[in-house]
């Protein structure tokens, strides 16, 4: 249930004419009144004899009592309270006594002590308005302080008491909500959101990895968007205001929002903060490397996605709160560019998840930028990847990149539910379960291949790799075994061996590093994890069958020197292309 404080008005009669009108686009269902500070109010709904002018002279006559000069100029109290889509319709009775509540927690019209003068109208099942007129009974002002959050404490109450979906509190960092006049424009101009939806997700992608004001803005260009930028008179770029080249005024013009209006974090100086930060607590080798490196293919980005959210989880799970909150920013980025890159078969997933963690992307806790370097430059690797192939290489990599973005994200929601952040922790858990589809989608062929592969392996070498697991992962094995993924485990084991790793080393550092109890399948995590850290090819369709011959010579090299995993102190992390 949400309820919504208007801005204040001076022209009581004509918010009465539009509560009782058929609304701007006749939407408006037999407006009347339920509910009123003296129970007896004139309803111009359903009594004839009633008009809206009787209504209104009734709601102003304390403030016709005072003296002119003492009338304040806007004295219309305005509230709309709008039940959740999957609440049950309340009834007349129902909605009478939220407007009492709402009413009395606000400071309109308490329970003890004078109060102002007050009507509720509904003209449609899941909301209702409340007017009132801003002066007491005893000629003083209410004291209506902070309305907008007593409201939405007493909904909270509400909610729990009549058993309707529970709205998570707010912290004030969301993006401000679709306004009943966008929805329907939308609706008329055929569109699935509102302009302001739409500009808010294009902002994002162009800013996803972007270095600069100059970079940013040649992206909103690229995008088709309409671009005006705001100069102090030294020159100096202060904000700027985008809009749809389709989505007009009555005046025909376009409406422009600035960055801001489309979210907290999109205002120029909140903008400027992620490359600001870029140039910041960057290592040395690893700037040098990023610019050597410069603009792959769609898969090499992919790797080093996978690489840098791989890293970042352990931040978010042990780092600074504010260092966190810049991975976390940063990882929303992430999943815009890769959103805007991936193949068909999984964008709309991939671009939900982008669009519900958004949400989880702010909070109070202020980001401290320059140490989510290696995000940001994994966007801006993806951006510059292009548009990457639903199979292969590219849809392989897709799947792992997805994969470690998933407990990314989980990682996320745990740490806003530990920081009680319940509106970002929600928005989290939503972006995961949409990457957990297109995780699906994105792996189904990639994993087919590697299973295919385990089956064709000959049993010697199986019962040497089950003997293996159970050593490795005694706690997870019998369990890895019945998964059908064992067999794609089962090939990348073997193509460890041959690489010259050691695959129990590998096995027992994949599992070790992150909670697996989120993971559908514990065999397919450990599959990305072990070719990630190992290095090999992801997508197997090529590559010769594992022999059981490479399997034992392997054997032999991987126990006659230490392997890179086994090398590594505790914490560190190591892949030879994607570091």
């Amino acid at each position: 249930m949400i309820p919504q404080i208007h801005k204040q008005g001076s022209h009581t009669l004509g918010l009465l004419y539009y509560l009782y009108g058929k609304g701007t686009h006749e939407e408006h269902v037999d407006p009347h009144l339920i509910a009123s500070f003296d129970g007896m109010s004139p309803d111009p709904g359903r009594d004839a004899t009633a008009t809206k002018k009787d209504l209104g002279q009734l709601l102003d006559q304390p403030l016709h009592l005072l003296a002119a000069d003492q009338r304040p100029d806007k004295h219309v109290w305005h509230c709309s309270v709008r039940a959740a889509p999957d609440d049950p319709i309340l009834t007349d009775d129902q909605w009478a006594d939220i407007a009492r509540r709402i009413v009395a927690a606000t400071g309109i019209d308490p329970r003890d002590g004078a109060g102002c003068r007050w009507a509720a109208v509904r003209h449609a099942d899941d909301h209702i308005h409340i007017v009132a007129t801003l002066v007491r009974e005893d000629g003083r002002r209410p004291d209506h302080h902070r309305s907008g959050k007593r409201a939405q404490a007493e909904a909270r109450l509400i909610e729990k008491e009549l058993g309707l979906h529970q709205v998570a509190p707010g912290d004030g960092t969301a993006a401000q909500r679709p306004t009943s006049a966008e929805r329907h424009k939308a609706e008329r101009q055929g569109r699935e959101r509102i302009a302001r939806e739409d500009l808010r997700e294009t902002v994002r992608r162009a800013v996803a990895g972007a270095r600069s004001d100059k970079e940013f803005f040649d992206r909103l260009a690229a995008a088709g968007l309409l671009i005006r930028k705001r100069a102090a008179p030294s020159g100096d770029l202060l904000g700027y205001k985008v809009a749809l080249p389709d989505d007009l005024n009555k005046d025909g013009e376009p409406v422009f929002y600035p960055g801001a209006r489309l979210a907290p974090d999109l205002s120029l100086p909140r903008i400027r903060e992620r490359w600001s930060g870029d140039a910041h607590d960057v290592p040395a080798a690893g700037r040098e490397e990023t610019i050597r490196t410069g603009p792959g293919s769609p898969a090499a980005a992919r790797r080093g996605t996978a690489s840098a959210v791989w890293q970042a989880v352990l931040v978010v799970e042990h780092g600074e709160d504010a260092v966190a909150a810049a991975h976390i920013a940063a990882a929303g980025e992430v999943l815009d560019a890769l959103a805007k890159t991936s193949a068909a078969h999984t964008r709309r997933e991939l671009r939900d998840a982008a669009t519900a963690f958004e949400r989880a992307s702010r909070s109070h806790v202020r980001a401290v930028r320059g140490h989510d370097w290696a995000l940001r430059q994994a966007a801006r690797e993806l951006v510059h990847g292009g548009t990457a192939l639903g199979r292969g290489e590219d849809g392989a990599t897709t799947a792992m990149a997805i994969d470690m973005l998933f407990f990314f994200i989980t990682a996320a929601a745990h740490w806003h539910a530990r920081k009680g952040h319940a509106q970002q922790a929600e928005a989290a858990a939503r972006a995961a379960e949409h990457l957990r589809s297109a995780y699906r989608t994105a792996s189904a062929e990639p994993l087919g291949v590697l299973y295919q592969r385990g089956r064709r392996l000959s049993r010697p070498m199986l019962q040497r790799q089950t003997v293996l697991l159970r050593e490795a992962l005694p706690e997870l094995a019998e369990q890895i075994l019945t998964e059908p993924g064992w067999y794609a485990l089962a090939t990348t084991i073997a193509e460890a061996e041959a690489a010259g790793h050691d695959p129990a080393a590998l096995l027992s550092d994949a599992a070790r590093r992150r909670e697996l109890d989120t993971a559908d399948s514990v065999s397919d995590v450990l599959v990305w994890r072990m070719r990630r850290t190992a290095d090999l090819p992801v997508d197997a369709s090529g590559l010769p069958e594992p022999s059981t011959a490479g399997g034992r010579s392997a054997t032999r090299r991987a126990t006659s020197r230490p392997s890179a995993p086994s090398r590594r102190r505790s914490g560190e992390e190591t892949s030879p292309k994607t570091r």
